[in-house]
């Protein structure tokens, strides 16, 4: 076994899929796949199971991954820390933020822009997806710490609310449901939707508000970001429903936003390893995050 096949296989359990381990490392997913089949061989038994499309790790998986991590992470370090021996730099702290992806066009540069100001030695490395992703980093030690929605998918965390936010629905601006003051769900019926990934779970509140009215959703576009989600409503594919804080970044496209009714509730909070201890650097970045959210808000 090398390197780069324990890579491969600490990028699939912290993104689910061969095709979330391929965007992080950069490869094309058919080279993930061939990582991962030569690392099965080596160890001699498999470390995923393949159901409907899908893969669902082994308990061997499982056992192996924090030894896994911390050997990756260790030869991560020794690398960069050549890289910069190199090309003659100081060595610099690296801090690892896991964030949802529509956080990074607009909101988190800014966020980022002025810790930095006060940090020269530290570098920031953002890892982005969906918030099981997201809580797989934070598991694994891809991620000192994680933007995640409450509560969360797995257990395990030492968790710190940040804010709340409720659900609007957002559309282009000459459409006649602009004319509402807030949109019921009522109003969406036989209205083109753009929808995110049905895999989430407000995914799953949504279709209970859709089923408990009656009404079957005219789902036109699939999508995984809310920045992704508002800029197909911008072309009139449809309207969407999506949490305001994010949404609320988006609003230089043409688009227009309305409160959803019943109320559909978001609670953020930053996620942590609850078996370590938090160093300085990350301390102080939750901290700085977390009154930046608020003024957000």
């Amino acid at each position: 076994m090398n390197l780069k096949q324990l890579e491969a296989f600490k990028a699939i359990m912290s993104t689910g899929s061969t095709i979330g381990a391929a965007t992080r490392m950069g490869l094309s997913q058919s080279a993930v796949s061939r990582l991962l089949s030569q690392l099965e061989d080596a160890l001699g038994f498999a470390l995923f199971l393949r159901k409907k499309g899908r893969l669902m790790a082994t308990p061997e998986a499982e056992e192996l991954l924090t030894e896994v991590a911390g050997l990756v992470d260790g030869m991560q370090r020794i690398q960069r820390l050549a890289d910069e021996m190199r090309v003659g730099r100081s060595r610099k702290s690296l801090l690892k933020v896991g964030v949802p992806t529509s956080m990074t066009q607009e909101l988190l540069p800014r966020i980022v822009a002025d810790f930095l100001k006060d940090h020269e030695d530290i570098v920031v490395e953002l890892l982005t997806g969906s918030y099981d992703m997201i809580e797989r980093a934070v598991l694994d030690r891809s991620a000192d710490l994680g933007f995640v929605r409450l509560p969360t998918e797995m257990p395990d965390f030492d968790v710190e609310p940040v804010l709340h936010t409720e659900g609007v629905c957002v559309m282009p601006v000459d459409h006649p449901l602009s004319r509402h003051d807030f949109i019921e769900v009522q109003h969406l019926r036989n209205v083109p939707l753009v929808m995110l990934g049905r895999q989430r779970a407000v995914r799953t509140e949504l279709n209970q508000m859709f089923r408990a009215a009656n009404l079957t959703p005219q789902v036109r576009v699939e999508v995984h970001s809310v920045g992704a989600a508002c800029s197909f409503v911008a072309e009139g594919l449809g309207v969407s429903i999506v949490n305001g804080l994010l949404a609320s970044h988006f609003m230089h496209l043409p688009i227009v936003s309305r409160p959803f009714r019943p109320a559909l509730p978001y609670e953020f909070g930053l996620a942590f390893r609850a078996d370590e201890p938090r160093s300085q650097l990350v301390t102080a970045f939750a901290d700085h995050l977390k009154q930046r959210l608020n003024l957000s808000t």
